[in-house]
C-alpha cells in the first residue's frame, strides 16, 4: 500500500461535549452527568446525556462527517433520537443495540444526501482505497486502541473515523481518544489495527 500520506481536514468531535475531560469520563473519575457542557448536547437533562454519551461514538463520527461535507450538524442527543427512530439504534430499557449499519447508512443517504454504504467485509486495503479516494470510513475497533498496544479481549465495539492514511497505516479520529494522544488523526499502523478491528464498517462520501 505504498502511497503518499493523505489527511482529510475533518473537524473533530468527541462523544462527550467536553473533549478535554474524556480521560476522566472513561476512567470513572467524573460522571458524564457532571460534564459542564452537557447542555450543548441537546439532552433534556444531565441524566439523558449521561445515558447516551458513552454510547455515542457513532453519532460523533457522523457529526464529524457532516461538518466536513458542510451539512447541518444536529446536536448529539437529538441526532441519536433520530437514529433510534430510523432503526440504527434499538433501546430496550437500559440496553442499547447499535449502531446498526444498514439502517444507519440508509438514513444518512436519505437525510443528508451523502453516500453511505454498509460493508460487511472491509479489509485494510479497501479502507486505504476509500480514504485515498476522498471518502471517510467508520471502523469498529476495540476501545482500548486509544491507550494500549496489548491485544484486546475482542475486536470491535467502538466506532472511530478513518480520516487519513499513510504508507504504514491509517489516521483515526477517535471520539473517546485521549487529548493530545489519540483523539485527532491518531496514527495506527495496519498491523496494529488488525488486532483491534472487526473487519467491517460504513464508507461515507459526498
Amino acid at each position: 500500500m505504498s502511497a503518499p500520506s493523505i489527511l482529510h481536514p475533518v473537524p473533530y468531535y468527541a462523544q462527550w461535549e467536553s473533549a478535554a475531560l474524556v480521560p476522566e469520563f472513561i476512567t470513572g473519575q467524573r460522571d458524564a452527568a457532571d460534564d459542564p457542557l452537557w447542555q450543548k448536547s441537546g439532552a433534556t437533562d444531565p441524566q439523558e446525556y449521561a445515558f447516551w454519551a458513552p454510547r455515542m461514538c457513532g453519532v460523533a463520527c457522523l457529526r464529524m462527517a457532516l461538518d466536513y461535507w458542510r451539512r447541518p450538524v444536529p446536536p448529539s442527543v437529538p441526532l441519536v433520537r433520530e437514529l433510534c427512530e430510523a432503526g440504527a439504534y434499538v433501546r430496550d430499557g437500559d440496553q442499547v443495540k447499535g449502531l446498526i449499519y444498514q439502517p444507519f447508512a440508509e438514513h444518512v443517504r436519505g437525510r443528508w444526501s451523502l453516500q453511505a454504504e454498509s460493508i460487511p467485509d472491509l479489509p485494510a486495503a479497501r479502507v486505504h482505497e476509500e480514504v485515498t479516494g476522498g471518502r471517510l470510513v467508520l471502523l469498529p475497533v476495540h476501545k482500548t486502541i486509544r491507550t494500549t498496544d496489548d491485544d484486546p479481549p475482542s475486536k470491535g465495539g467502538h466506532l472511530v473515523l478513518a480520516v487519513g492514511v499513510y504508507e504504514e497505516g491509517v489516521m483515526l479520529h477517535n471520539p473517546s481518544g485521549l487529548p493530545g494522544v489519540s483523539q485527532e488523526a491518531h496514527r495506527v499502523p495496519w498491523a496494529r489495527l488488525s488486532r483491534f478491528y472487526a473487519g467491517r464498517g460504513v464508507v461515507l462520501g459526498d
